[in-house]
């Protein structure tokens, strides 16, 4: 491992390609991202989740050091606005537990939010997007490095059209790539029709999140063709054909030629998932005797470094 890679926040001379990943301790260069999981949270608050939250940074620790311990040297945190991020606390875990960690702006569903913290946000949440990419959170300096939205069940309900048109504005202003949450996994193709056509977001700089939980592999086959990232981001205990079908899935993909579009992540939500260790210990080598060693790499290290990297618009 280069000094680079095991000291987060430090960018490697030179810039080799002219992108950076904007991390909660500063610019990092793409290649030395390392083995990324995705998508996943370290604090999350939601009154949809009442007591359940991931809310200790101890126990945050402790889940960055079995993640570091397995391999992993980079998480991105998908924590939108107002629902718990606690952005100096995600800067001093990345530099203690020496673990890059990419930090989210942007507006979940309505749902997870009381109308006070909406109203926060603003009439035009564009301007707070683009705050929090190149300020800072809260007034911390820690700056975010994606804007993450949320679809609708099947469809883009009101709140979604208007925080995506938000985050369209946000990313032609500073670069930054768009995470989506697909509700259970649907809506992929409503989103990209609105996003990418519409709103003229290129394709490349959107993640589709949780297609896995809707195994159509149509709508997966065309959100690939279209040039987004499908995430494929959420192990779980209770739901177990999200995991029994997710080497299948994957190896169609890459067959047909879209390996270098796939994204893994743990979404660690609540006590029963599995969390962010589970992707190296478990998913890694059941999708290695599927896919191959060299895949699964591509999909942990290459495939994330170029999904979360921008520069200059």
């Amino acid at each position: 491992m280069s000094p680079a890679q095991d000291r987060p926040g430090v960018r490697a001379p030179g810039g080799r390609t002219g992108r950076t990943v904007r991390t909660v301790l500063g610019e990092v260069d793409p290649a030395e991202l390392g083995i990324c999981d995705a998508h996943d949270h370290l604090f999350l608050r939601s009154p949809m989740l009442p007591g359940q939250e991931p809310a200790d940074p101890d126990a945050a620790a402790g889940r960055l050091r079995e993640f570091r311990a397995l391999g992993g040297r980079a998480v991105v945190q998908w924590t939108p606005y107002g629902m718990g991020r606690r952005p100096a606390d995600l800067a001093a875990l990345s530099r203690a537990e020496r673990v890059h960690v990419v930090a989210a702006t942007g507006l979940h569903q309505a749902a997870h939010y009381d109308r006070a913290t909406l109203r926060s946000a603003g009439e035009d949440p564009a301007e707070l997007f683009v705050t929090e990419l190149t300020e800072g959170i809260a007034g911390t300096g820690v700056r975010a490095g994606l804007i993450k939205v949320a679809g609708a069940f099947h469809g883009i309900a009101s709140h979604a059209r208007r925080t995506m048109t938000a985050a369209a504005r946000a990313h032609h202003r500073t670069g930054a790539p768009i995470a989506v949450h697909l509700e259970l996994g649907t809506g992929a193709l409503d989103v990209l029709d609105l996003l990418c056509g519409e709103l003229e977001v290129p394709p490349e700089q959107v993640i589709l999140g949780h297609l896995g939980r809707s195994p159509d592999q149509v709508t997966q086959r065309v959100a690939a063709e279209s040039g987004a990232y499908l995430a494929f981001d959420g192990p779980s205990r209770a739901h177990h054909a999200t995991d029994w079908r997710l080497p299948e899935q994957l190896a169609v993909l890459a067959v047909a030629g879209f390996g270098d579009r796939l994204l893994l992540g743990g979404d660690t939500t609540v006590p029963e998932t599995p969390g962010m260790a589970y992707l190296l210990r478990r998913l890694r080598p059941r999708l290695e005797v599927t896919l191959g060693e060299r895949m699964v790499e591509r999909i942990l290290v290459a495939n994330p470094a170029r999904a979360l990297s921008f520069g200059a618009p």
